[in-house]
């Protein structure tokens, strides 16, 4: 009898295993793809671009396009993240910068991560980046405070439709990756 139940259940752990490896292989290489068509359908989380290099651009001042400016903190990151200014009115074509507050309230040294998304997401490849705060990670002293830049430029070839583009930052949490990095790049050498 006791054979019976052992082999029971050893085909029950290997069920289990089998669930647990196809879950997994569901969240790595199915979900993303997903969530990327979910929010291309639904209009959010655009993704924004690297640095870009100005070109030589006329500016559009027949046409007015408000941007908006939002921070938020991932749930793990205690610090103080704000837009200086909430919102500006550009003419596509024009330089454009803007500031964000960030501040270390911990009493130890952190190191964030600022990562971009735009609405809707059809105007993220309009929104061109030329200095951006997210481009590199943000040490910051215990209590220590800093304004963060960002520069950019609206295409003059955004949709005539686009009248509001909202601009969001969610920083994160990246001391003990940096730690990682660092203590790598130093035994390389």
């Amino acid at each position: 009898m006791t054979t019976q139940v052992d082999k029971n259940i050893k085909m029950l752990s290997v069920k289990l295993l089998g669930l647990v490896v196809i879950m997994f292989a569901f969240a790595m290489w199915v979900m993303p793809p997903l969530y990327d068509a979910l929010c291309e359908a639904l209009g959010i989380n655009g993704k924004t671009g690297q640095q870009y290099t100005v070109v030589d651009s006329q500016i559009d001042t027949d046409r007015i396009v408000k941007v908006q400016f939002v921070a938020q903190n991932n749930e793990m990151m205690p610090w103080e993240f704000s837009p200086n200014t909430s919102q500006i009115e550009v003419h596509p074509g024009e330089s454009n910068q803007v500031t964000y507050y960030a501040k270390n309230t911990q009493n130890k040294f952190m190191v964030s991560q600022a990562i971009p998304s735009i609405v809707p997401s059809r105007a993220a490849e309009y929104f061109h980046k030329t200095e951006c705060f997210c481009f590199n990670q943000q040490p910051l002293a215990a209590g220590s405070n800093a304004d963060l830049a960002l520069q950019f430029i609206i295409d003059r070839d955004l949709p005539k439709d686009i009248h509001v583009i909202t601009l969001s930052y969610t920083i994160f949490d990246v001391t003990e990756m940096a730690a990682k990095q660092d203590s790598v790049a130093a035994s390389s050498k």
